[in-house]
């Protein structure tokens, strides 16, 4: 895999950033261009995670913190090109495998949506769908 800049813009501020395009040649789909809500670029400043790591996960076929139903969808809609979700759970493994399955929407949560006809992939926090 291989990370090269492509662009500057800015999500989150009037200041500029270099935006990074991964590349891979076990990538599952393509994600057309990647954006992130205020929201999500907040919550991965607090938590500390990385949002290349993140979606690189996503486009390899790590789904997250999804059901199995979920999980089964998503590979149905990488064949048929239909919108594809991730959810990752912004915890380290063991507070994560510590919580229950019914809690887990408590903890800081970030999906990464990519559309049907992979023009766009999207982070952002469940309450900004």
């Amino acid at each position: 895999m291989t990370t090269t800049p492509e662009f500057t813009s800015s999500l989150a501020s009037s200041s500029p950033t270099i935006a990074t395009i991964v590349y891979s040649s076990s990538a599952k789909f393509p994600l057309g261009q990647i954006v992130a809500t205020p929201g999500a670029l907040e919550l991965l400043q607090e938590t500390g995670f990385s949002a290349v790591a993140l979606v690189s996960r996503h486009v390899h076929g790590d789904w997250g913190d999804l059901c199995d139903e979920d999980r089964s969808e998503n590979g149905f809609a990488v064949a048929r090109r239909l919108r594809i979700l991730s959810c990752y759970r912004l915890v380290d493994a063991e507070r994560l495998a510590a919580t229950p399955r019914d809690e887990r929407s408590s903890l800081p949560t970030l999906w990464i949506i990519t559309e049907a006809d992979r023009s766009v992939t999207t982070l952002l926090r469940p309450d900004e769908y």
